[in-house]
């Protein structure tokens, strides 16, 4: 996603890249590359007014081709941010290469959810990313939709049909597509639904010794055959998230749910705003469950480590998580959090007043986070390539499966 135009002084671009120290003007900048919007414009902003001798750049980019470019920086110690944005699918592949990143120390490990600060520290006790947030799991939804296919549209109803699991929402789906609006398929695409349902499972793409199961995983298996269900059951509008065609689904009104992490909120809120207050939010099938949520790391070979990294840690401070969460919706990492009423209490107008502060917090104190190996992100992308063909009718689901597991195990070797 395409961060918005900011004030003076705070620079966007598309590419990444590090413009060095100080310039003739005595100033630093300091460069920031992450993948999509984190809600950081309005702190950038508060942060240069502090630290005037500080200009920040920000540059975005999509999210494979963000974790693409910053491995390939990495291997040639040129053209990293000062600042790196990771995500959990690909925090361990980083962590891999800690040697590569600053040791941010220790100071702030008793803020973290323990889960949250563990997955990016390193073998030998080096902690190379700042936790910005999690991915606890709903349901965001279009009450206007699910009114006009006459299906249950109070989000006490809508949670409560699909309550005991994900089998309860792919009936709640048929009833919808049964009377839905023209062009309106139940959820977005099928990559985005088994990253939920896996979400859920104990052990999803790795064992604890960083070894690949997705093959022999019955939970990889079970969210397959669920999401293989609802493609052939036409509730998919067969979209792959973060595409163009996604954002474009969003402004068309092409799909009637989202699994919705709460990063998801900032998504929806970018490419939707037709919509505000026609969005609303349930709790997610089964409760609980984890997709997503990201670090922000500094580089060795940045020219400004150290005051990278106290913007590193000025952002992701529990303060800004929680300006974050109440801008854009970004659950925070920080547990002390959750019960504070501007937190637990926070309602949003976009999503009709739903309680996305007691649906997400409720969501993130039931999470049992997976293990994460180093091709996480990877095999996800792997696995919602594969669920494509299944969707274009280019293999049969069997045939995209075996596809996939061979897929998988090349990438372990």
């Amino acid at each position: 996603m395409t961060a918005a135009v900011l004030t003076a002084g705070l620079l966007l671009t598309a590419c990444g890249g590090n413009d060095g120290g100080a310039g003739s003007d005595g100033k630093i900048t300091l460069t920031i590359n992450l993948f999509g919007n984190f809600g950081y414009q309005k702190l950038y902003e508060q942060y240069q007014k502090d630290h005037p001798d500080i200009v920040i750049k920000e540059n975005t980019a999509a999210y494979n081709d963000h974790h693409r470019e910053l491995a390939t920086h990495l291997a040639t110690n040129s053209g990293a941010g000062d600042i790196e944005g990771v995500d959990t699918g690909f925090i361990a592949q980083m962590r891999e290469r800690g040697n590569l990143f600053t040791d941010l120390g220790t100071d702030r490990q008793a803020e973290y959810l323990p889960w949250k600060w563990q997955a990016s520290l390193t073998k030998d006790g080096k902690q190379i990313g700042y936790g910005t947030d999690v991915g606890g799991l709903a349901i965001c939804y279009r009450k206007d939709l699910f009114e006009k296919a006459g299906v249950p549209s109070e989000r006490d109803q809508v949670s409560a049909a699909w309550a005991s699991g994900w089998d309860q929402f792919i009936e709640f789906g048929k009833r919808y597509a049964q009377k839905a609006p023209a062009g309106s398929a139940f959820f977005d695409g099928g990559g985005q639904l088994f990253n939920a349902v896996v979400g859920q499972a104990p052990v999803g793409y790795y064992s604890e010794d960083d070894t690949i199961v997705v093959g022999s995983n019955p939970e990889v298996r079970k969210a397959w055959d669920l999401t293989v269900q609802a493609i052939q059951g036409n509730l998919s509008a067969k979209l792959i998230g973060s595409s163009q065609e996604w954002n474009n689904g969003f402004a068309k009104d092409q799909f009637a749910t989202v699994a919705c992490p709460a990063w998801m909120m900032t998504k929806i809120k970018d490419q939707a705003k037709h919509a505000a207050g026609k969005w609303d939010v349930a709790a997610v099938p089964g409760g609980g469950g984890n997709w997503g949520g990201s670090y922000l790391t500094v580089p060795k070979q940045g020219k400004n480590v150290e005051e990278a990294k106290k913007l590193a840690a000025w952002l992701s401070a529990p303060e800004q998580q929680a300006h974050v969460f109440t801008e854009m919706g970004n659950l925070p990492s920080i547990p002390a959090l959750y019960d504070k009423p501007e937190i637990a209490g926070f309602t949003s107008d976009f999503f009709n007043d739903a309680p996305v502060g007691r649906l997400f917090t409720t969501a993130a104190k039931q999470l049992k986070p997976q293990h994460q190996g180093p091709r996480a992100g990877d095999i996800q992308t792997t696995i919602r390539d594969a669920l494509v063909r299944v969707e274009q009718g280019k293999q049969t689901p069997d045939e995209s499966w075996q596809q996939m597991v061979e897929d998988v195990e090349r990438l372990a070797k």
